[in-house]
């Protein structure tokens, strides 16, 4: 069975600078208010260690089982300019993808200029590549109406 792959590069501009951003998007209590694909959906942080090297692992779903797991172990943290990670998604106790994730930051007047790269290998088909993509889409979209309530409130 031939492995399936993707890469694909999401942007947004969001009215936060590099630093304040870099918070909200490495921040376990920001990332459980933004880091679901949908607003039906819940990221719950079991830990989470911000280093090179350390690993983080939450859960995803419903809210009453949010039961597929996500393992990340990060790689670089140049904050608040980049980071780069690994995810495994993990669904009943198997591993259905892996990928590498590069977050850029760049200042851009007022704001930052927010680019994601994502390299995902699926070992449970290809169906899972779209639905990885759409994930992290609405992942940011959620980051965005997050950004939005933090800047409604200052």
């Amino acid at each position: 069975m031939a492995l399936d792959t993707t890469t694909f590069d999401l942007h947004r501009t969001l009215p936060l600078k590099p630093e304040k951003l870099w918070e909200v998007m490495t921040d376990p209590k920001h990332r459980e208010k933004w880091g679901g694909p949908d607003a039906e959906t819940v990221l719950v942080v079991d830990a989470a260690d911000l280093r090179v090297g350390g690993q983080d692992r939450h859960r995803c779903g419903p809210a009453d089982a949010p039961e597929f797991v996500v393992e990340t172990r990060w790689y670089d943290l140049t904050g608040p300019e980049r980071a780069v990670f690994t995810e495994t998604l993990i669904i009943g106790g198997e591993p259905i993808c892996t990928s590498l994730v590069t977050y850029s930051l760049t200042a851009a007047g007022p704001g930052t200029e927010l680019g994601v790269t994502v390299a995902v290998s699926s070992f449970s088909g290809p169906e899972t590549l779209e639905d990885f993509k759409q994930g992290w889409g609405g992942g940011l979209d959620n980051l965005e109406r997050h950004v939005a309530a933090i800047t409604a409130d200052a």
